[in-house]
């Protein structure tokens, strides 16, 4: 009789297991909101400043949207920029990091990402970024997913908060953001105004050609690009900061 109930509780668990639904294709449509408004005044040291910032405040929406596609297997992610926004164009043109494409191989732990950085176009070959991620036992709901909060510091001294899901298996996300036990659909950067929130999962049986690692672009890595951009901006004050902690995620 013993044997009979462990056997029959073997059956119930293997079900349940079974049962369990992990998703190893598919793609993820993220929108990126970022305040202009509080952008510009972030930056602003006198009331010149402030001044010229109220003039450039009138001039443009408060919030900018934007659009990517995240495809992804279990082993491999592409993110791109996606839908066309309903946003008014900016008469001072678009934000750094605008048009970036990532790739990631996180069996290999390498990464080839295209960047536009003003007049100038890279493609970084390098490692995975590496995060320092604290789980937290926090939760949120996104894209009809139970998400899990984690946090992290980039670049010294910007602090970032994610929810991922382990109901997508690829540790991947937006921009070059990975490493949590599962699919970072939601990423809020609030020294930079700006979050990245996904609106919608497909499960779609995506094909491994459209993975693919972006080809354009002057070979770098990031520590090269981060050179390069620093010695551009090194008179740009707080403006210049920005914009490399922008072009950098």
């Amino acid at each position: 009789m013993k044997k009979f109930f462990c056997i029959i509780l073997f059956c119930v668990v293997a079900t349940q297991f079974c049962a369990a639904q992990f998703i190893l294709k598919g793609k993820i449509e993220f929108e990126k909101t970022v305040n202009q408004h509080k952008q510009l005044m972030a930056s602003v040291d006198d009331d010149d400043d402030r001044e010229w910032i109220n003039t450039m405040k009138k001039q443009i929406p408060e919030n900018k949207h934007n659009y990517y596609n995240l495809l992804f297997s279990d082993d491999k992610a592409r993110y791109e920029p996606g839908r066309e926004s309903n946003d008014k164009a900016s008469p001072f043109g678009e934000p750094p990091a605008n048009d970036n494409i990532i790739f990631s191989d996180f069996t290999s732990a390498h990464t080839t990402a295209a960047k536009q950085v003003f007049d100038e176009s890279f493609l970084i070959q390098d490692s995975l970024k590496k995060y320092k991620w604290r789980i937290t036992n926090d939760t949120r709901k996104i894209a009809g997913f139970e998400c899990r909060r984690a946090t992290t510091v980039i670049m010294d001294s910007v602090f970032v908060v994610a929810f991922y899901t382990d109901e997508i298996v690829a540790p991947g996300g937006p921009e070059s953001f990975n490493g949590l036990p599962g699919m970072i659909l939601g990423v809020v950067i609030p020294r930079l105004y700006t979050s990245w929130y996904a609106t919608k999962v497909e499960l779609a049986d995506v094909k491994e050609t459209a993975i693919a690692a972006p080809k354009k672009g002057k070979t770098t890595t990031f520590s090269g690009m981060e050179k390069t951009v620093k010695d551009s901006l090194k008179r740009w004050g707080k403006w210049g900061a920005r914009y490399i902690w922008q072009i950098m995620i």
